[in-house]
């Protein structure tokens, strides 16, 4: 089963995904991927954006906001490669190896930025896992996209963010009872 959800920003769509992980998880199933939460400083402003390895809960910067640093830069954020590379390409290595579903938290133009990662991205969504993918909303990537055709697509609105962990949990486990 592969579902990927889209939604304007702040909608809730990570929160959707990680209550249907919690769904999963209590079924017994592994799961594997990337989270990439943002972060907010002291004055409860954002600085950055972190990513997570969801096997093994190691961590890094995806991005942050400072002039000082190289790198790519997704308006006031600079992507940090290596971290990037470190932490996501194992995650998502990791997980097609070793978990029953791969999340990719999210596909979105930071991730992209960074040409190793943005080849793991790929290779799981190609991947015969299942999957659960948050996409960003103005993805306009020609190769995702054509490969994003063949999943199964929910909008979270504020109408529907409540009942779609629920949804999105069941698909997969229903795909894996067959």
């Amino acid at each position: 089963m592969k579902i990927y959800v889209t939604g304007r920003p702040g909608v809730g769509k990570t929160t959707v995904v990680f209550k249907a992980i919690d769904i999963l998880r209590k079924h017994g199933l592994k799961i594997g991927g990337i989270f990439c939460p943002e972060v907010r400083g002291s004055s409860g402003y954002r600085v950055g954006f972190k990513i997570v390895n969801l096997l093994d809960h190691s961590e890094g910067w995806l991005a942050r906001k400072n002039v000082q640093l190289r790198g790519p830069r997704i308006g006031k954020y600079v992507v940090i490669v290596n971290d990037a590379i470190v932490v996501g390409v194992k995650a998502l290595k990791d997980a097609r190896e070793k978990a029953d579903v791969i999340i990719i938290d999210e596909v979105g133009p930071m991730e992209l930025r960074v040409s190793e990662l943005r080849r793991e991205i790929v290779s799981s969504l190609k991947s015969s896992k299942h999957i659960i993918a948050v996409v960003h909303y103005r993805l306009r990537d020609f190769e995702i996209m054509n490969i994003l055709r063949g999943y199964l697509r929910y909008e979270v609105t504020l109408a529907n963010r409540s009942i779609l962990p629920k949804i999105i949990a069941d698909k997969i486990l229903l795909e894996i009872k067959r």
